[in-house]
């Protein structure tokens, strides 16, 4: 057995597209995936960019708003998951903070198995 901490303090500040939050990232698989977990502070935001390849945010802990190309936001707490397409825009914020693990992969299908 092993075991392993993905705390905050072992992330990252991650400053990229006007964004402000941590980034601790959990493992990395031989399929192209990554599984992070993210740190919104107070008014933390990812900044608004493209997904790389299909993406899920899976809220943790708190709250906030996500938004995609057509520029509303929709509200996100502990227990949502969002998921977007690759090359689809999108952002994330949150006033209050928030904690979410984020899985990124050509491979993610959630349709199949969350509703």
């Amino acid at each position: 057995m092993e075991i392993f901490t993905f705390k905050k303090e072992n992330g990252k500040r991650i400053e990229a597209f006007d964004s402000n939050f941590v980034m601790s990232r959990i493992t990395k698989t031989s399929s192209h995936s990554m599984i992070g977990c993210m740190y919104l502070e107070e008014n933390g935001v990812i900044g608004y960019h493209q997904a790389v390849t299909p993406q899920m945010l899976l809220i943790v802990k708190g709250e906030g708003e996500v938004r995609s190309n057509n520029g509303k936001y929709f509200p996100v707490k502990t227990g949502d998951a969002v998921f977007w397409g690759k090359d689809e825009w999108h952002e994330t914020r949150s006033e209050e903070g928030l904690m979410a693990i984020v899985i990124e992969s050509e491979e993610l299908t959630p349709g199949d198995f969350i509703k």
